[in-house]
């Protein structure tokens, strides 16, 4: 009749300092160096177990965070079967050590491996304990306190973009002038062009003339011949030419 297996829980327990150190224990009773575990309590979960066995081995009060694994051998005619979880011990030694415990060393990774009596536990913490100190320094990693931002950076994060306002100012066109109701002032006189005006030459308005332009664009024409048998057109041409000369020269 096959015996049913023994069911164990024990660590791999770490200290952190600038070498983070892995514990061993020695038995008084073989005198030898192994890991700390031991056998389930009726009732007792696996995990229970090894903060307890941990605690009564080590003397130092744990935390326990991820599942290594498992080891199985032979102890004694029957098989053992050992699951192993991480822990960290922060501080000293605050129990006393179980009497089947003699002493507890702490040990670099390397070191630790070396120390360990059975092979089979060597062979175990050599495979799960590079495992255990990597999931150490990526927990540190996660603890570290954030760096604070800046206020400067803080208040710029807050700000909202608001559009800045044109500072150009919008150009309407004028409305075009109703010719229908605008009307002409007094002083304003249109200019008739007529015969008169254009037989004129530009000294004949003397220096006081308001339009030169207008004088020098005017093309000069031949002056028609006198007809003496026409007195009237004459005086009414001459009576013309003093309206127009009395106008330019109006202030």
């Amino acid at each position: 009749m096959t015996r049913a297996p023994v069911l164990a829980a024990g660590g791999i327990v770490l200290r952190q300092e600038e070498t983070p150190l892995v514990a061993v224990v020695r038995l008084r009773k073989r005198n030898e160096w192994v890991l700390p575990k031991g056998k389930l309590d009726d009732g007792e979960t696996a995990r229970a177990a090894a903060e307890r066995e941990v605690l009564e081995e080590t003397g130092h009060d744990v935390a326990v965070h991820e599942f290594l694994g498992t080891l199985v051998y032979e102890s004694g005619g029957r098989s053992k079967v050992v699951h192993y979880w991480r822990m960290e011990a922060d501080g000293g030694q605050v129990h006393e050590l179980m009497n089947d415990v003699k002493a507890v060393d702490w040990l670099p990774l390397d070191a630790a491996v070396e120390r360990l009596s059975r092979g089979y536990e060597r062979a175990f913490l050599a495979n799960v304990g590079p495992l255990a100190l990597e999931a150490a320094a990526l927990a540190r990693i996660a603890r570290r306190p954030k760096p604070k931002q800046p206020v400067l950076e803080k208040r710029r994060a807050r700000q909202v973009a608001v559009p800045r306002p044109s500072l150009a100012i919008p150009v309407s066109a004028p409305p075009p002038p109703d010719l229908a109701t605008s009307a002409i002032g007094q002083e304003e006189r249109p200019i008739v062009a007529c015969d008169v005006v254009e037989a004129r030459t530009p000294a004949e308005f003397g220096p006081t003339t308001r339009f030169p332009e207008a004088a020098a664009a005017a093309p000069a024409r031949e002056p028609e011949p006198e007809n003496n048998d026409r007195p009237g057109a004459v005086q009414g041409r001459r009576s013309l030419v003093q309206k127009l000369r009395d106008w330019l020269r109006a202030p």
